[in-house]
């Protein structure tokens, strides 16, 4: 295992430096949070890819391909169809915003009344996202390292807040750029072939296998049907999925850049979901089906190609970890704590805040390996965080971008209902059940609807301002800092 030791020691080293390396680059509030709005296509679909394919896509996506065949493929190809919608159909609107969270946007668009109550269910969902990347890395630990499950998540943990509250957005822009291409290489050129040779072929596994693990339904209409709602609509609302939008140089780079992540994400799920069922033939009775990725790389990979799968391992975990701890970092920053204190910045004060927004990254992130030491069951708690934001946001969201009678009563409303319903239903049905998000978006959504046609239009003066910011032609809250960014060309 000495090159493999030696393969994941340097991996997470070059994390490290680039942080370093991304502290020079992060002189504004722009900068840091967004990477001054800068990116071109191909490092914008690169890092997109690398936040939206996880630890649950990489590591979970194998497992549900050893547990349902072809058909595990759906829960990363919905993430997939998800950040396909948003860049064909919403993403350029979102980047013309030059905003920094979601609650911003909420405000621009009803008149400033909804930011602090999205802002604490955004916050809770980015907070949960992020635990559940940084457990993910005591399995990855317990393999290469054989060292416990504390120890484990606090290593991995503090590599992530270290190289993000260093440079912010642009270390975990260029650290996501390495992950995604170790990623590529690791998954879907190494491990992909090497699993279905190790397997036999396709035609071994038709012939080892059930039928059902090649149908394309075999997990289930309604199981299908659930992920569309959880994990495709998330990726419309989700704020570490805005925030790369907002990194965005332009809206061809946000639209066709997120293009390619999307059809990315495709092949992705498919090459997960074929490496599980290679991993069925060859181990048919492991314990869990979390087990597949990790045992397969053990035991059929050679030495230095087993270090360089677990890197993408790692990569994958770290993406997902990293965007949602900025993410948490920022809504409870400028949607929370800024809110509640009733602070007003004045219009300069862009590089003033570099260090308010560093000191709450590294808060967050001893919050989240806190929590992650302390959690035990990370479905639930994670269940519970996309429940509440596609059950209580979606509507707001979506009505306001594409519903001009929306009113921010309305909007509150649908917040209010749509997330003590799914708390109810969780409670009623259970955490896991599908009911909770099902009748909680359509309460969310009777009481948007109704709400907003029994209150007063949103003020004209309020829709102009927020169709002239939708248009790109309204100055953005932080183009004083882009004057620093104009010094540093365009990353490509």
């Amino acid at each position: 295992m000495a090159v493999d030791y030696l393969v994941i020691v340097v991996y997470l080293a070059g994390m490290l430096a680039m942080g370093w390396w991304g502290m020079r680059r992060a002189k504004s509030k722009s900068e840091f949070l967004v990477a001054g709005r800068r990116l071109g296509p191909a490092m914008y679909s690169g890092t997109m890819a690398a936040i939206v394919l996880g630890g649950a896509s990489t590591i979970g996506g194998v497992g549900l391909g050893y547990q349902y065949g072809l058909s595990g493929a759906w829960m990363v190809f919905t993430i997939g169809l998800g950040l396909l919608a948003l860049s064909v159909f919403f993403s350029a609107r979102i980047a013309r915003l030059k905003v920094y969270t979601v609650s911003e946007m909420l405000d621009l668009r009803y008149g400033g009344r909804a930011g602090v109550i999205s802002g604490v269910v955004m916050w809770a969902y980015t907070l949960m996202l992020a635990v559940t990347s940084t457990i993910a890395y005591a399995t990855i630990f317990d393999v290469l390292f054989d060292i416990n499950r504390t120890l484990a998540i606090v290593l991995g943990g503090s590599i992530v807040v270290a190289y993000s509250t260093l440079g912010g957005m642009w270390s975990i822009t260029l650290t996501d750029m390495v992950q995604f291409v170790v990623k590529t290489i690791g998954v879907l050129l190494l491990l992909l072939p090497i699993a279905v040779v190790k397997a036999g072929g396709f035609a071994e596994m038709k012939a080892q296998l059930p039928t059902e693990y090649f149908d394309p339904l075999g997990i289930g209409g309604e199981t299908i049907f659930t992920y569309v709602l959880i994990y495709t609509f998330g990726m419309l609302i989700g704020q570490d999925i805005w925030q790369r939008v907002f990194t965005a140089r332009g809206d061809r780079t946000a639209r066709w850049g997120g293009t390619v992540a999307g059809t990315y994400c495709l092949a992705y799920a498919v090459a997960g979901a074929v490496i599980g069922t290679a991993a069925k033939v060859l181990y048919p009775k492991l314990a869990s089906p979390d087990d597949a990725f990790a045992t397969i790389v053990k035991d059929e990979l050679p030495v230095g190609v087993r270090g360089l799968v677990l890197a993408a391992a790692l990569a994958a975990v770290m993406s997902t970890s990293s965007g949602a701890l900025i993410a948490c970092a920022t809504v409870a920053n400028n949607d929370i704590w800024s809110r509640l204190r009733g602070i007003v910045r004045p219009a300069g004060a862009e590089h003033d805040e570099v260090r308010g927004n560093r000191a709450f990254i590294l808060l967050m992130g001893l919050a989240v390996i806190g929590t992650a030491i302390a959690l035990n069951d990370v479905v639930q708690a994670l269940t519970v965080a996309y429940n509440l934001l596609v059950g209580g946001l979606l509507v707001p969201i979506l009505g306001g971008l594409l519903w001009r009678r929306g009113t921010a009563q309305g909007a509150l409303a649908s917040v209010a209902v749509g997330g003590l319903a799914v708390i109810g239903l969780m409670a009623a049905y259970g955490i896991l059940a599908n009911e909770p998000v099902y009748y909680g978006l359509l309460a969310s959504l009777a009481a948007y609807v109704v709400v907003s046609l029994a209150t007063r239009p949103t003020d004209a003066a309020v829709l102009a301002a927020w169709r002239e910011r939708l248009a790109g032609r309204a100055p953005a809250p932080d183009s004083t800092s882009e004057s620093v960014s104009e010094q540093i060309p365009a990353a490509q």
